[in-house]
């Protein structure tokens, strides 16, 4: 089994020997990949759709693995019960759907000893939500494949002082880090604000004028991560 860049990443913030739930599993390749490393002991792939569950149930079976990854068709993690794993992975969506999956899901959480998660999008919001309910992040990593950059963590139940709005835009551990692939990202959304800035500066606008207003403090806070990288010099 064959994983991209995304998916290795991700795959190697499991812990070694946990039971596995893998929520919006597609095609099943994270578990079957885990398990075929001898990384995990059990899997349950999880997902919405029947299609993709159907994939990943053939490609599971292509694997000789079907007495050790459960296939099961669940909205998030509705049909995961308590105490059936000790990491989920939730990979590639849309991060406020992550945070609705985990909400709706809250109850189940406390028997998890681990959430590996790696959000599309509105990674503050999730960094966010796992600080108000008792999580703390003690893994990050960013890949760049495909032209496109991908977060991640890893989360465990703990005290979490990570409140700092840098930290939940862009990562306490990636910053402390100086991760050289969340450098590449800052710095081209750096240039992409200053650019904005100056073609919006010639508009007179009420809209352009509060995109400027949006664009500034963002170009602060991007400022203020960037100082990290500067003092590594």
């Amino acid at each position: 089994m064959q994983l991209s860049k995304r998916l290795q990443a991700v795959a190697r913030l499991v812990t070694p020997g946990s039971r596995l739930a893998d929520v919006g599993t597609d095609h099943g390749y994270v578990p079957i990949w885990l398990f075929e490393q001898g990384k995990i002991l059990s899997a349950i792939a999880m997902d919405l759709r029947k299609g993709p569950l159907e994939r990943a149930r053939e490609h599971i079976q292509m694997h000789g693995l079907d007495a050790h990854i459960e296939t099961r068709l669940s909205d998030g993690l509705d049909k995961l019960l308590p105490g059936e794993a000790d990491s989920i992975v939730i990979a590639g969506m849309g991060g406020m759907l992550v945070v609705k999956i985990l909400s709706q899901g809250q109850k189940l959480l406390s028997s998890v000893k681990e959430l590996i998660l790696q959000p599309q999008s509105d990674l503050d919001a999730v960094r966010e939500y796992l600080h108000r309910t008792g999580f703390v992040i003690v893994k990050e990593d960013m890949i760049f494949e495909d032209g496109k950059y991908y977060p991640m963590m890893k989360a465990v139940h703990g005290e979490n002082t990570d409140d700092r709005k840098i930290w939940f835009l862009y990562g306490r551990l990636l910053l402390e880090n100086r991760h050289p692939v969340l450098k590449s990202y800052l710095e081209k959304e750096y240039d992409g604000c200053c650019k904005l800035l100056e073609k919006l500066s010639r508009t007179s606008t009420e809209a352009a004028k509060h995109r400027c207003e949006e664009l500034s403090e963002k170009k602060l806070l991007i400022e203020e991560a960037l100082v990290y990288f500067r003092e590594a010099t």
